[in-house]
């Protein structure tokens, strides 16, 4: 069975844990790895009663997320598809859509706020559509700005002495 890789947080703490093992007092500890002292004596309480792999074993913080790793792939894939593929009206992808399709997928209700956090872990960034027509004919437009756009545009009058 392979290890899981270590995240952040754990590495911070068996670093430490090492560091007083080997002596470090928690101030320069609590400098070395970049966590508040009053952190290195919590870790030192678990790593005195029941040694370095109580360190490794602290379980995670915060409420436990409502999707997991596949559901949010799934949901990337989904994204990167038409909304109009998913029944709404337009190409535009909005909060609201986004929260309405997690509804939808995964029976997982989230607000504005979440769902904006959602995205941006997914990589995901604000954008702003283009206000052109798709019609557009840009050569035409060219034509306008160069040609017609110049004759309309005021001149500075001359002013007498």
């Amino acid at each position: 069975m392979a290890k899981k890789p270590l995240d952040e947080a754990t590495k911070k703490r068996l670093r430490a844990g090492r560091m007083l093992l080997a002596g470090k007092g928690p101030a320069e500890v609590a400098l070395a790895v970049g966590v508040a002292r009053q952190t290195v004596y919590t870790w030192k309480g678990l790593l005195d009663e029941g040694g370095i792999d109580a360190l490794r074993a602290v379980p995670g913080r915060g409420r436990p997320a409502r999707l997991d790793e596949e559901q949010l792939a799934q949901l990337r894939q989904a994204l990167l598809q038409s909304p109009t593929e998913y029944g709404f009206g337009t190409e535009l992808w909005t909060l609201k859509r986004v929260a309405t399709l997690i509804k939808r997928m995964y029976g997982v209700e989230f607000g504005q706020t979440q769902v904006w956090r959602i995205l941006g872990a997914l990589g995901f960034s604000a954008q702003k559509p283009e206000r052109r027509a798709i019609e557009r004919d840009e050569e035409a437009v060219r034509h306008w700005k160069r040609r017609t756009w110049p004759t309309l545009k005021k001149k500075p009058s001359a002013k007498a002495d």
